[in-house]
């Protein structure tokens, strides 16, 4: 509603015409016109005693309490009384009757305006007073931006009906003052039976608890049976014990440390960063399921994780249906608003690929990151300002308000339901300690820390509320703290007296179950992922054939002729073919395949073409989902993200690992805004946390004179990381070899991250082929040997991987080169150093062995190599490569081909040293034998 609408039509003459106009078609005059003439008119009707003497001036006025109405909804968020600790900042124009064009002398005029709030036709003050309960006491909305007027109909319906003032029963407060007080106690007895210990604890917002756990009563009233939640480490324990249903003796175990097992191959992790799953039961017997994720100290990072997770279930174990599965998203209010990744996540609320119906988002507000004011932590007014990019509404509850934190999340569950859409519940609190319970406060925040110590805990606050309205009795209160107390001290005393605990991780269970951890044996087992002829041939027959009767752009048609002469004459195939048949394959196999990443149906280097738009309409077709398969074929082009949405994708992988999930970079240095991602998951989160995952990162990877930024994909990064066989990293050179390597990711009994470098320019070389016999026949090559070299003859072995193969094989044939073996190292990491034996055992007369590669010495795979083999007797490696350098290359074409040709030759020049060395040695020895005679 245009309120300068009304402001500007301030004559009587004007109104009148609008109310003609109004009486002939309502449509024809504004919406606030119309709400306007609907309560007069109703008004006349209803009480006509009360309006009998209508004038211009009372039309202006009833203009200005609709002003009033539609200021409150707008902006009575700002005054509402939603901070605990301190005063809030003042706001201007502020919501005196004056601001509105009123004053004290209307407050007893009737105003037909209330009609729409649903008084009726009522007095300045009573109007007054519903909009105060409803937008300025302990919640403040955000949603008149929302711009659905269905979405802003249905929450003034239900605030303004409710004055947004709970009602619950007796019991039903019980049962909050129960949850608040195990959130408090737990707290406190953390604190005085561990002192020192860090456990960031909830104390100052330990509503969350009870509006946790009743929310999961509304939802499972509305057909939730599974909620995902994520969140930092500020309350989680208090979340696991309280909420998630884990033990308070398993939490005191890892307090003492009794958790650590040094036979165990899992470094493990702080017990603040720990997921947990469980399932509890609602009051009316319904089973939920709650899983909580694990999350490092990157505060938000776990936020794409929770979303792909619940994606991943809605497509496969509830078949679509976003009814039955919500992400709950904790955020601190420095993490909420600094965070880049909060806002990836939200832009992926509404996409195809990515929507999860709806998440629900609670932000601690604590006031303080760390030792940062609120002041210094953000420009917007709110910390959850970021919702509306996506118009998201927002609800500001004060956080010692435990019954309007319950009212507010189970009204955003409804909003979530009926909606499909995100909230935001901003819970203003504090934090009784410092950042963790060592750390002193007062240093940066003294004011501020002296309000907090004189405040009382939210326990106490509501405590007094129940007292005075004779909902609890001050003994039933005592009973039941010493009752959980003592059930505290008793689970305390047990965990002391053990001398070990080993922590049930159920992580091959449900859609995991079959699978294991992998031994290092069967990291470097070959597995069969051959495919029989005809069914190879069949599955590249419908990839290749387009309808007749779907129109294709002219390049489109050709390409697929292309493809299918390779199906129907050659049967030899390249790069775009061999990845569409290791799709084709598993999808008739039964094995779902996921597919995203920007400009994925295309290809950033147009090759795949696994989606077609049609030439004359937006229409698509894709050839995959011809294959007669129950699997899924999903491919998206995704926002333009890669922290958020590799994070996606992992956790997408970590909900059904059975299905081939893929994430490609557009270029493959771009991961790097991922890398959170990479260390934090995808490295190490088997060992930290014991959760597998079988995503598969394309990043494309090759230097070719494009310049520093889509060159290299930093192999040197992924190498560093590797140990104790935490992830696969290859660099294949053959579309067999690839196709092959996607296989093996599902026909393993085990789970393990895959990084392919895939190539660029080689995606149309003739000679990046792979005939028939390699689909069908073969299995994935670790290493693939010289066919070409003279065993015999090899002095030098020059080792390498990915494109530069061909940049040497190029120079080896065209100088008939049999003195210089070139071999390939499919797969970086597990490292094949048995076969990489085998080779040196093979080429017994070779002296040199040399690891080639394109990027600076620095960078690579050689850094890893040369601390692999540093020590090693069989392989005493060289390296021929780009200087070391800071940039990983150079933005000059012409200094590129310099650098390159440089490397080529150099690999294939004679080691003259030992030779030399040779000569003189048999010299010498002659000498001697002749000097002895």
């Amino acid at each position: 509603m245009d309120r300068l609408n009304y402001i500007n039509s301030g004559n009587a003459a004007f109104i009148d015409s609008l109310y003609e106009e109004y009486k002939q078609d309502p449509a024809s005059v504004d919406f606030g016109w119309q709400k306007f003439f609907e309560g007069f008119d109703f008004g006349r009707g209803a009480e006509a005693t009360a309006i009998s003497a209508e004038t211009p001036d009372h039309f202006l006025k009833e203009i200005n309490v609709l002003n009033m109405i539609n200021g409150y909804r707008t902006r009575g968020h700002l005054f509402a009384i939603t901070n605990p600790v301190r005063e809030r900042r003042q706001y201007f124009p502020g919501k005196e009757l004056e601001t509105f064009g009123l004053s004290e002398a209307d407050m007893d005029t009737v105003f037909n305006a209330g009609v729409e709030i649903g008084l009726g036709p009522a007095k300045l003050r009573d109007i007054r007073q519903a909009l105060e309960d409803t937008y300025c006491r302990t919640i403040g909305a955000e949603y008149r931006y929302v711009r659905n007027p269905i979405k802003i109909k249905w929450f003034e319906e239900r605030m303004e009906r409710t004055r947004n003032t709970p009602s619950f029963t007796v019991d039903q407060k019980r049962l909050m003052f129960e949850k608040l007080s195990q959130a408090v106690i737990f707290e406190n007895f953390l604190g005085t039976k561990f002192l020192g210990q860090k456990r960031f604890s909830l104390e100052g917002a330990e509503a969350i608890i009870p509006a946790l756990d009743s929310v999961i009563q509304k939802g499972s009233s509305l057909g939730i049976q599974e909620y995902i939640i994520g969140m930092a480490h500020r309350g989680r324990l208090n979340v696991l014990a309280n909420i998630m249903k884990k033990t308070y003796k398993e939490i005191f175990f890892e307090f003492e440390g009794k958790n650590y097992d040094e036979d165990s191959p899992f470094s493990g992790d702080v017990k603040y960063h720990l997921g947990y799953s469980t399932d509890v039961k609602t009051d009316d017997g319904k089973s939920v399921h709650l899983s909580l994720c694990p999350n490092p100290s990157h505060l938000e990072a776990v936020d794409p994780v929770v979303e792909g997770l619940t994606r991943s279930k809605i497509d496969f174990k509830y078949n679509g249906d976003e009814e039955k599965i919500a992400p709950i998203l904790i955020h601190g209010d420095a993490s909420v608003a600094g965070q880049g990744i909060v806002y990836e996540v939200l832009q992926m609320e509404k996409l195809n690929g990515y929507s999860t119906g709806g998440t629900i988002h609670l932000v601690i507000n604590n006031q303080i990151g760390f030792t940062t004011n609120y002041l210094d932590a953000r420009s917007s007014t709110y910390c959850t300002d970021v919702a509306k990019t996506v118009l998201s509404p927002v609800f500001h509850v004060n956080g010692d308000d435990v019954e309007a934190v319950t009212y507010v999340i189970n009204l955003a569950m409804e909003y979530r339901q009926a909606f499909h859409s995100d909230v935001f519940i901003d819970i203003l609190c504090y934090r009784r300690y410092g950042h963790n319970e060592a750390d002193e406060p007062k240093f940066t925040q003294p004011v501020l820390y002296k309000a907090i110590d004189a405040h009382e805990n939210p326990r106490k606050v509501y405590l007094d509320k129940l007292l005075a309205e004779g909902s609890i009795t001050d003994e039933i209160a005592k009973e039941s703290e010493k009752k959980f107390r003592d059930l505290l001290q008793s689970q305390l005393d047990e965990s002391k007296a053990e001398e070990r605990f080993t922590e049930a991780i159920p992580m091959f269970e449900g859609a995991w179950q079959g699978l294991h951890i992998a031994t290092e044996k069967e990291t470097i087992a070959k597995t069969d992922t051959a495919v029989p002829k005809d069914e190879l041939l069949a599955i590249g027959k419908s990839l290749t054939e387009l309808p007749k009767e779907k129109e294709f752009f002219k390049k489109i048609e050709k390409l697929f002729q292309d493809r299918a002469a390779m199906v129907n004459q050659t049967q030899v195939f390249d790069w775009a073919m061999g990845e569409l048949l290791a799709y084709g394959t598993l999808l008739k196999d039964g094995h779902s395949v996921r597919l995203s990443g920007e400009d994925v149906k295309r290809g950033t280097f147009s090759h795949r073409h696994a989606v077609l738009t049609l030439a004359d309409s937006e229409q698509e077709y894709t050839p995959l989902d011809t294959i007669e398969t129950d699997a899924i074929f999903s491919i998206y082009n995704s926002l333009l993200s890669e922290y958020g949405v590799l994070g996606f994708e992992y956790g997408y992988a970590l909900a059904n690992p059975n299905a081939l999930t893929i994430w490609e970079a557009q270029f493959g240095d771009f991961f790097n805004g991922a890398q959170i991602i990479v260390d934090q998951y995808i490295a190490s989160a088997e060992t930290k946390w014991q959760r597998g995952n079988g995503l598969v990162m394309l990043l494309p990877h090759g230097y070719e004179g494009q310049g520093p930024e889509h060159s290299s994909a930093r192999i040197e990064r992924f190498m560093e990381l590797c140990a104790d066989n935490n992830i696969q990293v290859a660099n294949c050179t053959t579309p067999a070899n690839f196709f092959h390597i996607l296989r093996r990711q599902i026909y393993r009994d085990f789970r393990k991250p895959l990084i392919v470098f895939t190539p660029k320019s080689l995606l149309r070389s003739p000679k990046c082929v792979s005939p028939l016999v390699d689909f069908t026949e073969g299995k994935f090559q670790e290493v693939i040997d010289d066919s070409f070299a003279d065993a015999k003859k090899v002095k030098r072995v020059l080792f390498c991987s990915g494109k530069i193969y061909y940049d040497l094989l190029d120079k080896q044939q065209a100088d008939q080169r049999k003195d210089v073996a070139i071999v390939r190292i499919e797969q970086l990491y597990p490292t094949p150093v048995q076969q990489m034996a085998k080779i040196k055992s093979k080429y017994s007369k070779a002296i040199e062995f040399v690891w080639v590669q394109e990027e600076p010495e620095n960078m690579g795979a050689w850094p890893y190599m040369c601390r692999k083999f540093r020590k090693d007797d069989v392989l005493k490696l060289d390296v021929i490569s780009r200087l070391e350098g800071s940039s990983t290359a150079t933005g000059f074409a012409k200094q590129h081909a310099a650098q390159q040709l440089h490397i080529i030759t150099k690999a294939f020049e004679l080691p003259a040293g030992p030779i030399l060395k040779e000569k003189i040695n048999k010299a010498t020895q002659k000498m001697a034998s002749a000097s002895a005679d």
